[in-house]
């Protein structure tokens, strides 16, 4: 169907830098925004994300975000353990 429509100028220069970046004629670009737009464009649906669990070699209710922390824990236990005759 042709017509003649009147276009805001700010969605007019939006669809010139869509037009320009996709490398695609004004057509498809008016006619994509437009099915999106209306609800006419089938919704993609992506896979959902799965996470694989693998061993890790740490006991279980040791957090290894926590290493660092253990660590100064023990050196300063050496250092107090130092300081007292």
């Amino acid at each position: 169907m042709r017509t003649t429509l009147t276009i805001d100028p700010e969605i007019a220069e939006r669809i010139k830098q869509e037009v320009a970046l996709g490398k695609r004629p004004l057509k498809a670009v008016v006619n994509d925004a437009l099915r999106k737009g209306l609800g006419l464009e089938p919704i993609k649906r992506s896979k959902p994300y799965r996470i694989k669990p693998h061993s890790s070699g740490f006991v279980a209710g040791i957090d290894p975000g926590h290493l660092n922390q253990l660590v100064d824990e023990l050196e300063a236990g050496e250092f107090l353990k130092k300081q007292i005759p």
